[in-house]
């Protein structure tokens, strides 16, 4: 079990994948020979007359998730290859078009698109500017000028399911999403089916909040479900789970037996595990970085659509789930990957 987690981002590294992120912050522009951190990293320079743009949905890029995972891909691709990367932050559904056509008409050798919800505006742009190339995660845009990547959350999510039906103390478990859309429903259906092939009984109590950027509506969801005796949520909603991770701290303080799984990152990271349980995790970072290098090696793959799930590694737990989930559950979630992986369990996504 340790092995397989450990080795799951690199057996991603050899997955063709694409995704596209951005945010906003004071400098929105990471220049050659610029690290992660900011510190000078040995760079083969290969990418010095490239630019690749990223254009976040509404949670912005320092949503401790999904846009965080794009943006620190090609923060990756400048320390690397000397290439150009740039985010622009949508705050709204109205900002997406506008700011896809500002790399566009800057001449970017690349655009992304984060998320289901840049579906229209990505064809769209891809249809009105032929000569440009852009990718879309979470979404499949039918265009010879876009590669669109999917994951199967609802496979990871199944895990996590497992996971949450285990170890519950109280038998009651919860869900929160961000808005309602097919992506967040696969979460959902996935989380449900796996809690109830342990736990058959448990009813999880699913509240959809209407955003991705609103920590207050996740702190407020969480607060009411661990009011009701709910001692594990999941949730899928970028930077409002950040509000059902700070809820969950709060509790923890006051002595509460509490916990979150967390989404797209190992949240553990960022949040501690004192009150991450674990996290399904998509290889958003690990997309990003491969398509956008592969785009400077000259082999890009306009056109083409790929939905990776388990049988890629592309989701699943993070190795640090071992700190809070002991080694026979683990051993039970290996042994329903492995029922998915080869078809005697097919997961529902809705």
């Amino acid at each position: 079990m340790k092995k397989t987690y450990s080795m799951m981002f690199s057996l991603l590294l050899a997955i063709t994948l694409v995704l596209s992120g951005c945010g906003a912050g004071k400098n929105n522009t990471v220049n050659p020979g610029a690290g992660t951190g900011g510190d000078k990293v040995q760079s083969d320079e290969t990418g010095k007359d490239f630019r690749i743009g990223m254009v976040t949905d509404v949670g912005g890029v320092n949503d401790k998730s999904f846009n965080q995972s794009a943006w620190e891909a090609l923060k990756r691709v400048t320390a690397e290859t000397s290439a150009q990367t740039k985010f622009l932050e949508s705050k709204g559904e109205a900002d997406m078009e506008p700011n896809l056509n500002n790399f566009v008409r800057e001449g970017f050798d690349l655009t992304w698109g984060i998320g289901f919800l840049f579906t229209d505006a990505v064809a769209k742009v891809a249809k009105e500017n032929p000569d440009a190339k852009l990718a879309v995660i979470d979404t499949v845009v039918d265009a010879s000028n876009v590669t669109s990547i999917t994951f199967a959350e609802h496979e990871g999510s199944f895990l996590v399911g497992v996971v949450a039906g285990l170890m519950t103390k109280t038998d009651k478990i919860g869900f929160v999403g961000g808005l309602e859309i097919p992506v967040i429903k696969r979460f959902e259906a996935g989380f449900l089916a796996g809690v109830k092939a342990v736990k058959p009984d448990i009813k999880v109590n699913v509240v959809y909040t209407g955003a991705f950027d609103k920590p207050d509506l996740g702190k407020s969801a969480a607060a009411t479900m661990y009011n009701s005796g709910i001692d594990i949520i999941f949730h899928a909603s970028g930077g409002t789970g950040n509000g059902v991770f700070n809820e969950a701290k709060d509790r923890k303080k006051n002595g509460k037996d509490v916990w979150v799984i967390g989404v797209d990152k190992d949240q553990s990271l960022e949040f501690g595990d004192d009150v991450t349980l674990t996290s399904m995790m998509k290889g958003v970072e690990t997309a990003v970085h491969k398509v956008s290098r592969d785009l400077i090696a000259g082999n890009w793959q306009g056109g083409s659509v790929q939905e990776l799930g388990l049988k890629d590694d592309a989701v699943g737990l993070p190795e640090t789930s071992k700190a809070n989930v002991p080694e026979e559950v683990l051993k039970q979630v290996e042994e329903f990957k492995g029922k998915i992986v080869s078809g005697e369990i097919t997961v529902p996504t809705k």
